[in-house]
């Protein structure tokens, strides 16, 4: 801890977000007014002047100024080691509340002692519904997923679609998105930091099945709303991202199930690809006026199957050298 105790501290990570950053603290401020609550940013090494605009309009906020990009959890990591909370509001820069979000949270953990983690319900910009509470990955899914099984089962209990909980009820999940979740400081003391293994992707993952081996439960309460751009990363860098989450999922399924089924799962994977390649191929013979529009979707799955076999190119979003797209500021959520 690194000052007097509060009830909350909201951790935000920023790195090349600068006016999405201040938009989000702007109205962060306006739902904390009734909370004893600090506010903690992480810059990850950002070069478009972030920390220097953030200390110039929030004093108050406790800046943490990397020197290089950590990752999600890294940089999460850092703050919570400092932070006086007895909660921690993990919140994307994207990721802006609505009124009485946050004591929402608070609250539900106050009235649930079993409790480690809660997600609240995640809405797009246009206010449609955005899945956030999910099944873990498993090598049993993967298959099923790539096999396209899922569709043809979405609610099997053994292999459905990862998101198919209903968001409109509380629930208690295997775990939440992390662009916006509360923790307990006790979680975070008891069953450790972030795995930095994983640079992003997953590592949300893997804390909340950690949490629900050491006894914690999940929630999700949809009565609690969080307004999440999300996607703003240019169309230049989606090959990275992909990379990055399917190194992060592989490294998921060996650290949980071991490498025979992550071989299996990578395997699975393959073949999925080929499955896809083969249908966009058919497509193509069959409606040969598409062809134009269905060929990019099989030179996607060409270099994702590449990927998978080792052939492809590997850097992902760590290796990204230039900054992120994400800048354009969002407005403040009514």
């Amino acid at each position: 801890m690194d000052g007097k105790p509060v009830t909350l501290s909201v951790i935000i990570v920023s790195y090349n977000t600068r006016e999405m950053t201040l938009t989000c603290l702007d109205t962060l401020f306006e739902r904390l007014s009734d909370l004893d609550a600090e506010v903690w940013v992480v810059d990850n090494g950002s070069q478009d002047g972030s920390a220097e605009a953030i200390r110039a309009r929030f004093p108050q906020v406790k800046m943490i100024e990397m020197d290089r990009n950590l990752g999600f959890g890294g940089a999460n990591n850092r703050a919570m080691e400092k932070a006086n909370g007895r909660f921690f509001l993990l919140l994307n820069s994207d990721a802006f509340p609505h009124a009485g979000a946050v004591k929402g949270l608070c609250d539900f953990l106050e009235t649930h002692p079993d409790v480690g983690a809660v997600g609240p319900r995640l809405d797009n910009p246009d206010g449609t519904l955005q899945k956030s509470c999910y099944r873990f990955p498993s090598p049993m899914r993967a298959i099923a997923e790539n096999m396209l099984l899922v569709s043809a089962f979405p609610n099997n209990p053994l292999w459905g679609d990862y998101r198919a909980f209903e968001h409109d009820t509380r629930l208690y999940v295997d775990f939440v998105s992390g662009a916006a979740f509360l923790i307990r400081r006790e979680v975070f003391e008891k069953i450790g930091p972030f795995d930095e293994g994983f640079f992003v992707y997953a590592e949300e993952t893997d804390w909340q099945l950690r949490m629900h081996k050491n006894g914690w439960k999940v929630a999700f309460i949809p009565d609690v709303t969080v307004v999440h751009y999300g996607g703003q990363s240019s169309v230049a860098i989606k090959d990275r991202q992909f990379c990055e989450f399917h190194r992060s999922q592989l490294r998921f399924m060996r650290k949980h199930y071991g490498p025979f089924l992550e071989f299996v799962a990578r395997a699975s994977m393959c073949q999925g690809a080929v499955l896809r390649m083969t249908i966009w191929s058919l497509r193509c013979v069959v409606q040969p006026s598409k062809r134009a529009e269905l060929k990019p979707q099989i030179e996607l799955w060409g270099r994702i199957l590449k990927w998978y076999l080792g052939k492809g190119p590997h850097e992902g979003i760590r290796e990204l050298a230039q900054p992120s797209a994400q800048q354009a500021a969002a407005p403040p959520i009514a």
